[in-house]
């Protein structure tokens, strides 16, 4: 009994003295991370995790619209190669919109039309759809514009769009498996403003791309205090009432108290309002007749900025997969939404996993199967 409890006060001691290094070392935000995630069930972040945060709420508007049903609507099943994809990645919702209109629509497991789940790094699409809305309402001059004119202490060779292209030479470490990292810490840290200002540019801007969330916190960080409004609330007005979302959104905060989205990942909403920003960016800035963004940021957005990396543009992923110009919001655990203008085409999927790609691929496995299905699909309908 003397040997058992000796046991469990060398276990408690070194619990504790765990817990101080952890704390005097700045890695408290771990503890929110352990019970955020681990004592949910989770090894890491989930698509249901919102409520384990704080949130700021997009508010829809008075003035919501569905999507049309398709003519031909669920007429044809899901391709068996398909089915076991979405079982076996866990998905919660699938989509094909063809010709504004949904044209096959299914939901898995507890999830519904309705469900709220996170967008993950999808956000970061949106973040600069808000820069192209902040640039055309004359808060930002141009994505030229230098990020000192906001905030002093970075190199004044630093461009907002080197921020919504990935091209920022910041010095901040993309990885989402160290706890101890950049990522993690934005993901579970009570003040993310303050982690991103301690970031420096060491390396030259706007010559290479490098996929860095941290550009996205401090572009968020940027319309942020272009406009004067929480991001939030600038979602709200310009994009989420106009685009007439069907319902309320949520975007993950870091704390009550810094009160700062995370920009860029954590939007909860559903499949059918995360299509719309795939319609937007497809009809060139244009929403039922009104111009939400400028045509020629849409262009630009759509397009790689640079040659050697063609598959970046300015906010959204790029393929030309099977010969056709493809433009895509993405996130880490498989969320997509995948637009092929070529073909009236949104492809959108939501779930909790994907097919990890291997290092020296540009684009996850199952991105690739979830068009090669769907064109399977339109080819049955087609030929029956």
């Amino acid at each position: 009994m003397i040997r058992f409890l000796k046991i469990i006060g060398s276990v408690i001691l070194a619990l504790s003295i765990a817990i101080i290094i952890l704390i005097i070392f700045d890695f408290g935000y771990i503890f929110r991370g352990i019970q955020a995630t681990y004592f949910q069930g989770h090894n890491t972040a989930f698509i249901d995790d919102y409520p384990h945060f704080e949130n700021r709420l997009i508010e829809a508007g008075t003035e919501t619209n569905k999507w049309s049903e398709h003519s031909n609507y669920n007429s044809v099943s899901s391709t068996q190669d398909l089915a076991n994809l979405n079982e076996e990645l866990e998905t919660a919702a699938f989509l094909i919109i063809k010709n504004d209109s949904i044209w096959f629509e299914k939901y898995y497991q507890e999830y519904g039309p309705d469900s709220k789940t996170n967008s993950f790094s999808m956000a970061k699409s949106i973040v600069s759809t808000l820069l192209g809305s902040a640039i055309k309402d004359g808060y930002i001059k141009s994505l030229e514009q230098p990020v000192s004119d906001f905030f002093p202490q970075f190199n004044s060779e630093l461009k907002v769009g080197d921020l919504a292209s990935m091209s920022s030479g910041l010095n901040w470490n993309e990885n989402y498996y160290n706890p101890f990292g950049m990522t993690a810490r934005a993901y579970f840290d009570e003040n993310i403003r303050e982690l991103v200002l301690r970031l420096e540019v060491t390396e030259t801007p706007g010559e290479s791309f490098k996929y860095l969330s941290g550009n996205t916190i401090l572009l968020g960080m940027v319309i942020e205090k272009a406009t004067g409004e929480n991001l939030s609330a600038y979602l709200s007005e310009n994009l989420w009432k106009p685009m007439n979302m069907q319902h309320d959104a949520l975007w993950q905060l870091d704390s009550e108290e810094s009160g700062m989205e995370k920009a860029y990942c954590c939007i909860a909403s559903n499949a059918r309002d995360f299509a719309r920003f795939g319609k937007l960016y497809k009809n060139e800035g244009k929403w039922n007749g009104q111009q939400l963004l400028n045509p020629e940021f849409v262009k630009q957005s759509t397009e790689p900025r640079f040659e050697d990396s063609p598959q970046y543009g300015y906010g959204f992923w790029l393929s030309d997969y099977n010969n056709k110009d493809i433009f895509y919001m993405r996130g880490i655990h498989g969320q997509y939404v995948i637009v092929i203008p070529k073909d009236d085409l949104i492809i959108v999927r939501l779930g909790e996993n994907l097919i990890k790609k291997e290092e020296n691929e540009e684009h996850a496995p199952d991105f690739y199967k979830y068009i090669d299905e769907t064109y399977k699909m339109l080819n049955d309908a087609a030929n029956n």
